[in-house]
């Protein structure tokens, strides 16, 4: 199986470790273990391999399903894949809407075919109607990131509703990562929730700051997440025990103090990197979550020679524009401390001053 190089991956792994400040991390800042119980007792394999079912019902109860629909996994890129091979034979073929996260493409591209539907600078307007050309007969999946990555663009109920509609009425499914969904002031519904051609992936990495844990899920028809958990046999079998342990207390006691701290965190350092793009003349969609896709400045030939420039010459990681296809743009995370952030964007304003 020949898959594409991740392009984002290898960046950060060229630059990340010896850079000072990552102003292109994709999520909220990360949560210390101190304020969890980490005792999980025995570390055997977490039986059912699964996950636990009392805590599989309540997940699942969130996306009006029951606990045979849903199934723990790795992280939400697990869930992505998994569900993509439960989904897609070959010669199958999945309709995704970009720029997004790689792995949404490359993915499915070594099982089947893959057409992309782009989203259209600078509002990043999801068009139903493009996605509905799109669908051929022998297409098994929609699939698409709310709110959207690398952009921030958070596509409204109605337009979910109506893609969700789209798909359905052409025996395909609808895919919705949903890993930055609880970072919105007024999230859409779950993909899940909306019908039997529903379904959801997530985690605990993006939203609540626990991407250490590796915790996240797939919810959809049972069909679909039986399928899945038969791949899952192949690839990590159980969640981890940490993992799952942890997620307890997190979706559990601790949440809505969770939730409430990162929402907090996302406001305040949204609008100050709001006023520094003003102050420097760049442009960006205002995004909801932590991410927001930047005009590269004029001077630049184009996202990686800027990007270079910054780590180089400020030792801050920025993620080039074009690993997500868009040369003249760049993603900037503001999920970070805020004293962090203050000091990496003085130091590109020092970049861009020179």
């Amino acid at each position: 199986m020949d898959i594409e190089t991740f392009d984002l991956e290898r960046w950060f792994d060229e630059y990340e470790h010896d850079a000072d400040i990552m102003l292109a991390e994709s999520g909220i800042r990360s949560l210390d273990s101190g304020r969890f119980d980490t005792d999980p007792g025995e570390l055997g394999y977490v039986i059912p391999t699964n996950g636990d079912p009392a805590l599989r019902e309540e997940v699942a109860g969130r996306h009006d399903r029951s606990r045979d629909e849903l199934a723990f996994t790795c992280g939400a890129q697990e869930a992505n894949f998994l569900a993509y091979h439960a989904l897609m034979g070959e010669g199958g073929h999945a309709v995704v809407v970009t720029p997004t996260y790689q792995a949404l493409t490359a993915v499915p591209d070594t099982i089947g075919e893959v057409t992309e539907v782009s989203l259209e600078p600078p509002e990043w307007e999801l068009d139903v109607n493009a996605v509905r050309d799109a669908i051929r007969p022998e297409t098994d999946v929609v699939a698409f990131v709310n709110p959207n990555n690398p952009t921030g663009r958070h596509h409204d109920a109605e337009t979910v509703e109506e893609l969700y509609d789209v798909a359905a009425a052409h025996d395909a499914y609808l895919l919705g990562d949903e890993v930055y969904r609880l970072l919105a002031e007024n999230p859409t519904p779950p993909v899940a929730s909306l019908g039997d051609y529903g379904i959801s992936t997530s985690s605990l990495s993006k939203s609540y700051g626990l991407a250490g844990l590796r915790f996240g899920w797939l919810c959809g028809s049972q069909a679909v997440v039986d399928a899945a958990v038969e791949w899952k046999d192949y690839t990590t079998i159980s969640p981890g025990v940490f993992g799952q342990h942890v997620a307890r207390q997190a979706l559990g006691e601790q949440e809505d103090e969770i939730l409430a701290a990162n929402h907090e965190v996302a406001a305040r350092n949204h609008d100050i990197v709001a006023d520094w793009l003003d102050e420097h003349g760049l442009d960006w969609h205002d995004p909801t979550g932590v991410n927001g896709f930047v005009t590269v400045p004029d001077e630049y030939a184009g996202s990686r020679e800027f990007c270079r420039t910054v780590v180089e010459d400020a030792g801050v990681v920025l993620a080039p524009g074009d690993c997500f296809g868009y040369d003249d743009y760049f993603r900037i995370g503001f999920g970070l401390p805020t004293d962090e952030l203050d000091a990496g964007l003085e130091r590109v304003s020092a970049v861009l001053r020179a």
